[in-house]
């Protein structure tokens, strides 16, 4: 059992991206869903689905790399907020990454999303990681 989902997801997706992997299989929540999401609408991931396998629900995201080298599209993810120390931020402090190269996606009472939407609808929330 993992206790921080969150963690486990970019872990996962880090991990894939050092040694090239093309998919990555992780176990679907609600929070997985809506940061997989963003990634693909932001365009650091290929596409996403979801399958089940003796009866467990998976979500297997395809990684997208660029050049002959194959070079991760993903050069960082860093987890912010934990488990045992939640960072949160106001509209008005959101971070940018990378001069908004990359981004911060961020826990809002309005759902999750991206550093450059929670600041057009002036909202702050927990800050769960940076990707860039």
């Amino acid at each position: 059992m993992v206790t921080d989902t969150i963690s486990d997801m970019l872990t996962r997706i880090r991990n894939a991206t050092m040694v090239k992997h093309q998919i990555v299989q992780i176990p679907v929540t609600k929070m997985s869903l809506a940061i997989a999401s963003i990634l693909k609408d932001e365009g650091f991931i290929e596409d996403f689905e979801i399958y089940t396998e003796n009866s467990r629900n998976y979500l297997l995201i395809s990684l997208k790399y660029k050049g002959k080298q194959r070079k991760s599209v993903i050069t960082k993810i860093e987890r912010i907020s934990k488990p045992g120390l939640r960072v949160y931020t106001g509209a008005k402090k959101l971070p940018k990454v990378l001069a908004n190269l990359g981004i911060a996606i961020i826990s809002t009472s309005q759902g999750v999303m991206t550093n450059l939407e929670a600041k057009k609808l002036g909202i702050g929330g927990e800050i769960l990681c940076y990707i860039w």
